[in-house]
């Protein structure tokens, strides 16, 4: 593992990590390298290149000079080897898994994680031959006692979509580590600034970059990190799969993770701020944010976590009616999916992500119909509070 990041502080390393001091025509940023294909001068460079005696790019679905900064500084951020760019966080998931999952596999994951990671796992990897056991995040026992012999992974995410379940990692990867087992981590929500999972023993970390690294509402991407051997494994089977993102949607990568850190404090502040309010307001049934200490794995939180981040689902003492009032009276966030930008973000999942699903389906997921996801900004926490009090006196 690469302990650069322990080297100068996660401000430092978002702004400057990955990027080369001398840029083309002595240019401050990276530039957008614009092209499918990279030229060779003579067949001697080709040769070169396909004996590895050269490093540099060839086509454009196996690399891009602007991809290459993104994945040097997402290492540093990490404190990992080697990082992998995708065209989403879906795509880093499904083509991690096809890459890593032999047929007749096991693979063991937690309940509560995204609807199209579960609709995968169910649809196409069990189709595959892949075998699946679901248990619950807050349980090291459950992930102990499902492992079987042919057991190759354990994915989960940390913390979990949508009642942000914090998983132990220290706990999981020493029993994983005496069966031979890869924990991989979806650190979405906790982002190298607030937990740094292979610095706990995980193997591979993963992100859906389109949320908080990226940070702006616009781009769709996926990453992840580790050691080399395992992330080329992964980048061959992306060069054949091609889930690849384009130069101009890294660049945008590039340059929203340079204000990840400063951007998290304020996500972190806000998130803490808005699930102290709501825990506290009678109409306002349950809150799960691991900043609190009502939060089942607040203790595990604290103890792994910098920070909690921006995401408060909570549950309102209401129907399906009111609820609907509820949201569609805010006036700051946007009553959309997803998470992680500057702007605040809302929605009921239940209208949002599972409205397709029977009633006694997402009674059984918990998603009830006065379930609200609350994916905090970074506008003065005062006004997001001041909009949610008068939000909630239509409920």
């Amino acid at each position: 593992m690469s302990n650069q990041s322990s080297k100068r502080g996660e401000a430092t390393s978002a702004v400057h990590a990955g990027e080369l001091r001398q840029q083309e025509a002595n240019a401050i940023t990276t530039p957008i390298y614009q092209t499918s294909t990279f030229w060779f001068e003579n067949s001697q460079q080709v040769i070169d290149y396909q004996e590895g005696r050269t490093d540099r790019e060839e086509y454009g679905r196996y690399g891009n000079p602007t991809w290459r900064a993104v994945e040097r500084k997402l290492s540093e951020l990490e404190g990992g080897e080697e990082s992998v760019l995708f065209a989403s966080g879906m795509c880093a998931a499904t083509t991690t898994f096809m890459a890593l999952l032999p047929v007749g596999s096991h693979l063991i994951v937690t309940s509560d994680c995204y609807r199209r990671t579960r609709q995968f796992i169910d649809q196409f990897l069990k189709r595959m031959g892949v075998e699946v056991t679901v248990i619950e995040p807050g349980s090291t026992q459950a992930f102990a006692d499902a492992i079987v012999p042919n057991t190759t992974m354990f994915f989960t995410e940390s913390p979990t979509n949508p009642y942000l379940r914090v998983v132990d990692v220290p706990a999981c990867v020493e029993v994983a580590n005496k069966h031979g087992v890869k924990v991989v981590i979806d650190s979405t929500f906790a982002t190298p600034v607030n937990h740094r999972p292979l610095q706990d023993g995980a193997h591979l970390v993963l992100h859906s970059a389109t949320k908080y690294l990226s940070g702006h509402n616009d781009l769709l991407a996926g990453t992840l990190t580790g050691d080399s051997h395992v992330i080329d494994v992964v980048r061959k089977a992306l060069g054949v799969l091609g889930g690849i993102i384009d130069s101009h949607g890294a660049w945008l990568l590039l340059r929203g993770l340079k204000t990840l850190a400063i951007r998290m404090r304020s996500h972190n502040a806000n998130g803490q701020a808005v699930a102290e309010y709501l825990e506290k307001h009678p109409k306002v049934r349950k809150v799960w944010y691991p900043g609190l200490a009502s939060h089942p794995d607040h203790e595990v939180a604290t103890r792994q976590m910098l920070g909690f981040g921006g995401v408060v689902t909570f549950e309102i003492e209401t129907d399906l009616d009111g609820a609907i009032r509820f949201v569609d009276a805010t006036r700051i966030p946007y009553q959309a999916p997803s998470l992680g930008g500057v702007e605040s973000l809302i929605e009921l999942p239940v209208t949002m992500s599972f409205w397709d699903y029977p009633k006694k389906e997402r009674q059984k997921l918990g998603i009830t119909d006065s379930l609200v996801r609350f994916a905090c900004g970074i506008e003065d926490q005062n006004d997001l509070i001041a909009d949610l009090e008068q939000a909630l006196d239509n409920v």
